[in-house]
């Protein structure tokens, strides 16, 4: 991973074509009448987290810093049906957070489900060699939150008797990678947020659960999956020997979030071409 943490950083990679097909759209009633607010979600695996759950019949409330991004991505699931909403949410800005569910509250009457997709990672090293500032980045976004998001949907959801959160953490939470150590960490702290919630909160009918995405071809993985180098390093540990989709990881958390998995909390679904996961 040395290799692939020098091409990240210099961002010097070459381009190749991805060889990926997209997933046909997906309808059916399984989320009629739930509200789903998505963080994170006018491009990649938010979007198509938020256009899976809007296509099995949930509103939407997607959400992303910059307007511009919120705008066009309402407008292109409002073209596919979806019965959509757009906010500007910085995560780490509690006054945003609150006007999110505030306008849940007001709009549909109430939230059943927080998928808490944000994350960043600001810079490449090795976890002795992160400065300091990076560091409390990437945990205040990734980890403080995806805590403060449950934290505060969490009255909503006992008002609906019940509901659903899905933290969206990664393989490297399993298998830390080595240019991306703190990044690797904060999601492996996303695994016990999970179960630590899922425990406290069953008793009033709300389930807890968690995403691992393998890499996954989006903007957010680009200095990987578009490079030869990189690619080839990184597929060397997947079986399938490709990178995932993002509707492969919707269709992951339209199931975690639907009654077909009313048995499962405090668990993590690896979805990574069969990457070994082990914790």
């Amino acid at each position: 991973m040395v290799l692939l943490g020098k091409l990240i950083s210099t961002g010097t990679v070459p381009k190749i074509h991805a060889q990926l097909t997209n997933a046909k759209s997906f309808h059916s009633s399984r989320l009629k009448g739930k509200v789903a607010i998505i963080t994170a979600s006018t491009d990649g695996i938010g979007y198509a987290i938020a256009k899976r759950l809007g296509d099995e019949g949930a509103s939407v409330i997607i959400s992303s810093r910059k307007e511009d991004n919120v705008k066009k991505a309402t407008e292109e699931l409002r073209k596919d049906g979806i019965n959509v909403e757009g906010l500007v949410c910085h995560v780490s800005d509690a006054e945003h957070r609150k006007r999110l569910f505030d306008f849940a509250k007001s709009k549909y009457g109430g939230i059943d489900i927080l998928v808490s997709n944000a994350a960043v990672n600001p810079a490449v090293s090795p976890v002795l060699e992160t400065d300091e500032k990076v560091w409390d980045k990437i945990f205040d976004v990734n980890v403080k939150c995806s805590w403060l998001l449950a934290k505060e949907v969490y009255p909503e959801l006992v008002k609906r008797g019940g509901g659903s959160i899905v933290f969206v953490a990664s393989i490297a939470g399993y298998q830390p990678m080595e240019p991306l150590g703190p990044y690797s960490i904060s999601k492996t702290t996303l695994l016990g947020l999970t179960k630590a919630i899922a425990y406290e909160v069953t008793h009033e009918n709300i389930r807890v659960n968690c995403v691992a995405p393998g890499i996954v071809a989006t903007k957010f993985a680009s200095a990987i999956t578009s490079s030869d180098m990189a690619a080839e390093k990184t597929l060397s540990i997947v079986p399938m020997k490709r990178f995932g989709k993002p509707s492969e990881i919707a269709s992951a958390v339209a199931f975690l979030v639907s009654e077909d998995a009313s048995y499962m909390t405090g668990e993590t679904l690896v979805v990574a071409g069969g990457t070994y996961a082990h914790l």
